[in-house]
């Protein structure tokens, strides 16, 4: 079996299937590994595509050769920043809520903006 543990970050490329090859590589922020037997030397493996940034885009399932995945270091996570009008902390890209729809931004005297 492998050492992997979620929340690790891997490297899935050619050297884990053709299917993976030159840009087509993946960084793979681990979920789970399926311990159900497979083929000898591979393994399914769960997790979230990371983009460039560091923030996941898309989550995956794959089919991959254990001999090929690479660990790498750990990817800095997006610190929250505190916004100048209620002192709280927000993500660094002031998307809005799911629950309002709202933007996490302030909008100056701590009333909504109207248009």
């Amino acid at each position: 079996m492998t050492e992997w543990k979620p929340g690790d970050l891997l490297l899935i490329g050619a050297a884990c299937s053709v299917q993976f090859a030159d840009e087509r590589a993946l960084r793979l922020r681990l979920v789970s590994v399926d311990p159900r037997p497979t083929y000898h030397g591979w393994v399914w493996l769960t997790g979230y595509v990371l983009d460039g940034k560091g923030l996941a885009v898309d989550k995956r399932e794959v089919f991959v050769q254990q001999a090929g995945v690479r660990l790498l270091p750990a990817a800095p996570t997006p610190t929250p920043r505190p916004t100048p009008a209620t002192g709280r902390s927000t993500p660094a890209t002031g998307r809005s809520t799911p629950a309002t729809g709202r933007s996490r931004q302030p909008t100056g005297q701590g009333r909504p903006a109207h248009r």
